[in-house]
């Protein structure tokens, strides 16, 4: 497993003793994802002129890119409790309806990776969504009867990665559906010089723009690498984050100029020397990256596919010619033919 990758958009550790205090708090704050930002505004104000609770939501995108911190800040803006769990952690029934029967009027529930419900779960879900009441068995075998608990109107918020293993009437549930876009290096420009400020880090903009450009368009990555290029600057440099430095701190890490890093490279590597430069399948990509083919294919793929390095096809993956270029690999000629009608 390459969760542990320093380029990883998987949460780690460090970055949950770090995030909450570097977590913008309302949409004010919020930088980057304008068009959703811009919707939630709408929405919101709509909900809270009309004295309701907000619709469903839908957050969905890749990982890292403040799905959970989203829903932080629809529960402060509407001046709610937000209640955060996962769908892996709502193993039965049971464990949801504790979770629904203590909300308080307006409350928003947070359910990570919802594309993860137990299929029972999402069953009782479908009620307490759509008529906010939850359908409770009580006995078993012919004695069994069924008894109906009002709830008090919530906002269930769902997040995942994976927006195709959602099922559909799951899916259809939700009245608000908003997909995170991987951010511009101006905006992760933003993010690192505000995070710089409130940990107390020197940083000037050249070198804040460095780290946002290998940061593989994801907040938590650009925040990780700020941590790891300020130790650099204590020991190396002046405690000061410029260009030079960031620089030296990045390549230190082997991060290069567009935020690949080794497992890419062997990645990109293998299917330009071993396949030819493709079409590979996604369970041979993922056994070169020791990885699922769902996570090669929902975490690392994505930002490849935005570089323009590789293409989905009814075949495989292909490699495209600006990935042979930056390995500095000659593109073959019929790889730019062919390329040309991917």
């Amino acid at each position: 497993m390459q969760d542990d990758r320093l380029i990883s958009s998987s949460l780690q550790e460090e970055d949950a003793k770090n995030e909450y205090s570097i977590r913008p708090h309302f949409l004010s704050e919020y930088i980057g994802q304008e068009s959703v930002k811009e919707h939630m505004q709408i929405y919101i104000a709509a909900a809270k002129a009309r004295g309701e609770s907000l619709d469903h939501a839908l957050l969905y995108g890749p990982p890292g890119l403040g799905k959970t911190t989203l829903a932080g800040i629809i529960a402060n803006e509407m001046g709610v409790s937000l209640r955060v769990t996962s769908g892996p952690a709502i193993t039965h029934a049971g464990d949801l309806a504790a979770l629904l029967t203590n909300l308080s009027p307006g409350d928003v529930l947070f359910i990570d990776e919802i594309h993860r419900l137990n299929p029972n779960v999402e069953e009782v879900l479908y009620p307490a969504m759509e008529d906010f009441a939850l359908d409770i068995i009580i006995g078993k075998g012919p004695g069994a009867r069924s008894i109906r608990l009002d709830l008090p109107r919530f906002t269930l918020i769902g997040a995942t990665t994976r927006l195709g293993m959602l099922s559909s009437p799951l899916r259809d549930r939700f009245g608000i559906k908003e997909q995170l876009e991987l951010y511009s290096p101006e905006s992760l420009k933003e993010i690192v010089t505000r995070s710089a400020e409130i940990l107390h880090i020197d940083i000037d903009e050249e070198g804040a723009l460095e780290i946002a450009s290998r940061s593989r368009g994801t907040p938590r990555i650009a925040n990780r690498l700020l941590r790891r290029v300020r130790d650099y600057s204590q020991v190396r440099g002046n405690g000061v984050i410029d260009l030079e430095t960031a620089q030296g701190a990045l390549g230190m890490l082997k991060i290069d100029e567009l935020g690949l890093d080794a497992v890419d490279r062997k990645m990109l590597t293998a299917m330009i020397e071993t396949f030819r430069g493709g079409p590979v399948g996604l369970d041979t990509i993922a056994a070169y990256t020791g990885e699922d083919a769902g996570t090669v294919e929902d975490v690392y793929e994505p930002y490849l596919l935005k570089l323009g390095f590789i293409a989905r096809t009814t075949r495989g993956r292909v490699v495209l010619p600006d990935a042979y270029r930056h390995l500095d690999y000659p593109v073959p000629v019929t790889v730019q033919q062919e390329r040309l009608e991917v």
